[in-house]
């Protein structure tokens, strides 16, 4: 379907591959990984030609049906959800259209044109139908339903949407498209957990060939049958799942290592016999000999090692047993009750997962908490020698553009000198050049990280999170993960990660139609004990 040949390709300085060679076979789900900038949106790119390869080949039938998800996508129109998903059908779509324009037109029997008209219409339907046009609206809303839309939400303006909403409906007309591969660039990360878990079912069953990237483990582990790894200009392919593919891939690195050692140790044996014996004529043939075999002998590379990311958090100090205390606390938005009452009591070391679909106001409830939003009814009260750190998507978008990471910590943490300000810098993933690196140049990930690193810095004892792992790469979430399973103070947050959860939460608060229902365990017992993993499984 789609085949690699030894391409190698160069964006200015950056080698991105050299003779890298991999397929994608026709229904084969492919998951593409590799560090940031290391050239997985190229790949893509390259797939649709619009890059070529500086040397090699991408081949591809002509007249492969092929579909896009990118991050950047930012063109809509002013119709409805629905018809825009629709339009995603292309040529369908187009008939469809027709067909209404044609409709109307055969109302009127004394057009001169009207044989001409009719002739039209019984090809364009005959078109409609093979097409599964009759079908398409049935699938537009089914697809749109996965996604988290309901029917009057189907039926609004795509301009009165956010940008996250519009993001859903691109993806939406995508997969109503139904191309013979598709081209998926993070779908996951404007979804809710109930999408994200509709989305795998989707993608499983599809009978196309998937190659996307994905920050969410569980995502390419149930998807995934296939890896694709970019790692310092190889491209190397690994046969199943995420976890199967790390498992393999920690094996291969072990045996490049022992390779690189065997050819090291042989090598600089030969090296002390060339330096011992190189003044004696009486071996002079050996020496010279061994010099020429080492000049042949192909070097083996040494093996690029993965690092591994570690945040260093400060000790918070302690606080009270009772962190916080919420009662009766009602929330309104117009004639929307999202709240009508919820109770909470969060303690000393206790994670709280707040759960629910969307809608059912689990940033509300955040931001009453971390004191951000006021309640109309009810009470917070913050217990004893109690500080709050507060994470959402706002902290991000108030870093300041025209700065530097360097100066945005540097004007946060103001009373430390430059070597704090770099062990911090590199804590979090900014080291050599990159601390310099303009705030505004930076990716989602980076600006989350950045946004991490100032509210850390003040060692709060309570951190309030809310989706504090959106557009973090693998690694990162990796690191975050630890960082918060050794930080000695306490947590409630929202997420749609589940890995994040099974990491963190020792609690769950479920909020649902019938009120707020706490949950004491892990998220696997609540998993286990309500029989779903999200509280709104959507059906395929």
């Amino acid at each position: 379907m789609v085949d690699f040949n030894n391409v190698t390709r160069q964006h200015g300085q950056q080698v991105l591959f050299v003779d890298a060679s991999f397929k994608v076979n026709p229904g084969e789900k492919v998951g593409l990984v590799g560090p940031n900038g290391s050239g997985k949106t190229t790949i893509f790119r390259l797939i649709l030609g619009e890059e070529r390869p500086d040397e090699g080949s991408v081949e591809r039938p002509r007249r492969l049906t092929v579909g896009y998800f990118r991050q950047d996508f930012a063109e809509w129109r002013d119709k409805s959800v629905l018809t825009e998903t629709m339009a995603g059908a292309g040529s369908v779509a187009e008939a469809g259209e027709e067909l209404a324009l044609l409709e109307a037109k055969l109302g009127d029997v004394d057009d001169p044109d009207y044989d001409r008209i009719l002739e039209r219409y019984g090809d364009v339907q005959a078109a409609f139908e093979a097409g599964g046009g009759y079908d398409l609206d049935s699938r537009a809303r089914t697809i749109l339903s996965g996604l988290g839309f309901g029917q009057e939400e189907m039926n609004g303006k795509l301009g009165q949407l956010s940008g996250g909403w519009r993001m859903r409906v691109q993806l939406a007309r995508l997969l109503l498209a139904r191309p013979e591969l598709l081209l998926l660039d993070e779908p996951t990360n404007y979804l809710d957990i109930e999408s994200i878990i509709w989305l795998e079912t989707w993608l499983r069953d599809y009978p196309g060939a998937v190659l996307m990237t994905c920050h969410d483990r569980d995502v390419m582990n149930r998807v995934v049958d296939k890896i694709v790894e970019i790692d310092g200009g190889h491209i190397r392919t690994y046969t199943g799942n995420y976890d199967q593919y790390e498992k393999a891939r920690t094996l291969d690195a072990a045996q490049r290592e022992a390779e690189y050692e065997r050819q090291q140790a042989m090598l600089a044996k030969e090296l002390r016999f060339i330096e011992r014996f190189k003044a004696q004529p009486s071996k002079a043939s050996q020496v010279q000999s061994r010099a020429r075999k080492l000049e042949k002998i192909e070097r083996v590379e040494p093996p690029r090692r993965m690092v591994e990311r570690h945040f260093a958090f400060k000790r918070p100090d302690r606080s009270g047993n009772d962190v916080i205390t919420a009662t009766a606390l009602r929330k309104s938005y117009g004639t929307r009750r999202v709240h009508n009452g919820a109770d909470l009591m969060v303690r000393r070391g206790e994670r709280w997962a707040i759960m629910g679909e969307n809608g059912s106001g689990k940033t509300t409830l955040l931001k009453m908490l971390a004191g951000v939003l006021t309640p109309d009814a009810g009470e917070v009260k913050i217990g004893a020698s109690v500080t709050l750190g507060y994470f959402a998507q706002h902290q991000v978008e108030q870093l300041d553009v025209t700065r530097t990471v360097f100066e945005e910590l540097e004007a946060h943490a103001s009373r430390e000198g430059q070597g704090v300000i770099r062990s911090l810098a590199g804590a979090f993933g900014f080291s050599g050049d990159d601390i310099d690196k303009p705030i505004d140049v930076l990716s989602g990930g980076e600006k989350s990280r950045l946004a991490l690193a100032k509210m850390l810095y003040d060692a709060p004892n309570l951190l309030v999170l809310d989706e504090p792992t959106n557009h973090l790469d693998l690694g990162t979430k990796r690191a975050l993960m630890k960082a918060l399973d050794d930080y000695d103070g306490t947590v409630v947050f929202v997420s749609h990660d589940r890995a994040f959860l099974r990491a963190l939460a020792n609690r769950v608060l479920e909020l649902g139609p019938e009120g707020p229902r706490a949950w004491e365990g892990s998220y696997d017992d609540y998993v286990v004990a309500v029989g779903r993993e999200a509280p709104g499984m959507r059906q395929s």
